[in-house]
């Protein structure tokens, strides 16, 4: 059985979150969500939208699973259209195109390898023809292959993990761009290894900080355009990433160092995404939500 910690909220009834996961491993990344036991839960069914981001088009990428499936349903109970580019994961994307549709709005799924600057246009052009220009950027996609150290980081890896966690951010950014607008809202998925580090994680961690600094860059470039640009810098998370990332031994254990003892769920990000790209957040810019389970960081 696996041991469940109640989640208290002053303003939903009492959760049942999982302290400790039972031991699995994917061998492929970003990996799978329908394979997770438990799966996430992406979705808080308590959370009623208010049209915050009503009609508004975002596009999120890594969007069918994880962070970016829960941040893709909550922005459709906020009344936006989404588009939700992924790499291979076709079952996890049609879930999340479903519950999204199933909300009344609009899911347009596009299968992409981010790491080309090329797929950042055609993900474009397709939500220019379908859904029309964007509002909302969300550059989440993301890999990790821990190593015991820096001499096991292969060339090949070390680009593979900057050309899908940062790369990508980039093309992205530059095919979106030319047609935001004025309240506009990009917002990047960071880590807490920007800030803590991560000795296993050497080239993941260097793509995060790296994450900081092009949030923080880019915001004081656009911010004259009323495009503003900020950042969420999630803790451990359960996951695709983790157990096709982790040996199903570390897995067994993950997030039972964060002073919450356990690991969060993607719908408790989603929130936070919500807040950055709505005008709740218009005096916003170049900032980093820490979203970590309380760990203590210097931002």
């Amino acid at each position: 059985m696996i041991p469940m910690y109640p989640y208290y909220s002053s303003r939903f009834e009492c959760e049942i979150l999982p302290i400790t996961f039972p031991p699995q491993h994917q061998d492929r990344q970003p990996g799978l969500e329908y394979l997770m036991v438990p799966r996430p839960i992406s979705e808080n069914p308590s959370y009623q939208g208010s049209g915050k981001l009503q009609d508004k088009v975002a596009i999120i990428t890594g969007g069918d699973s994880g962070i970016g499936r829960a941040v893709s349903i909550t922005f459709a109970k906020e009344g936006a259209d989404v588009v939700i580019v992924y790499l291979y994961e076709h079952e996890d994307a049609e879930e999340t195109r479903q519950r999204v549709e199933a909300l009344g709005r609009r899911c347009l799924a596009i299968a992409g390898d981010l790491r080309y600057p090329e797929t950042s246009a055609e993900v474009v052009d397709h939500t220019l023809e379908r859904l029309g220009p964007p509002d909302i950027l969300v550059n989440n996609c993301g890999v990790q292959f821990p190593q015991d150290s820096i001499l096991d980081i292969s060339n090949e890896q070390l680009e593979d993990t900057f050309r899908t966690n940062l790369f990508s951010f980039f093309y992205m950014t530059k095919a979106a761009l030319p047609h935001m607008d004025s309240g506009s809202s990009i917002i990047n998925t960071a880590s807490v290894t920007a800030y803590a580090g991560a000795k296993n994680l050497i080239d993941y961690s260097s793509t995060k900080g790296g994450i900081v600094s092009f949030t923080r860059s880019l915001s004081l470039s656009l911010v004259s355009q009323g495009i503003r640009v900020n950042a969420v810098a999630p803790g451990p998370i359960w996951t695709p990433l983790i157990p096709s990332s982790y040996s199903a031994e570390y897995v067994s254990t993950f997030g039972l160092k964060t002073p919450m003892k356990r690991a969060g769920q993607p719908f408790e990000l989603a929130p936070a995404y919500v807040y950055l790209a709505s005008d709740d957040s218009s005096f916003v810019s170049g900032q980093v939500l820490h979203v970590n389970g309380g760990i203590m960081t210097s931002s």
